[in-house]
């Protein structure tokens, strides 16, 4: 098989190995070893979903352009996903500064109360 094709959970799902997803959906795996990947997808929902996608693709010719379609989605959920995450952090230190702020302030009034009547 084409090399590519054994890099689609190459850092997604460390549980099986690429070489052996690819002899399962072929049909080269014995009883144990098939039995072995059966059980890991009845574990991990997501390498379910791919095998499962994957055994529908009829033309293998076309599984690379599939795969770089997959990897293009993801990169861009996982960019939009990192762009909210960034936007909630800066909307969340606004609060965090006013509170120190606040704080700072507060102790600096209590000095000067303190000072003042200590001080008549």
């Amino acid at each position: 098989m084409n090399k590519d094709l054994l890099k689609i959970l190459s850092d997604s799902n460390k549980d099986i190995d690429n070489q052996q997803l690819m002899d399962y959906l072929s049909g080269k795996l014995s009883g144990e070893q098939l039995h072995e990947i059966e059980r890991s997808m009845a574990d991990n929902e997501f390498l379910n979903d791919a095998v499962e996608g994957l055994q529908r693709i009829r033309d293998k010719k076309d599984m690379q352009s599939y795969v770089d379609d997959l990897n293009a989605a993801m990169q861009k959920s996982l960019a939009k996903k990192k762009q909210r995450r960034l936007k909630r952090r800066l909307k969340e230190e606004p609060w965090s500064l006013l509170a120190v702020g606040l704080i700072i302030l507060l102790c600096i009034l209590a000095w000067f109360v303190i000072h003042r009547t200590l001080h008549k």
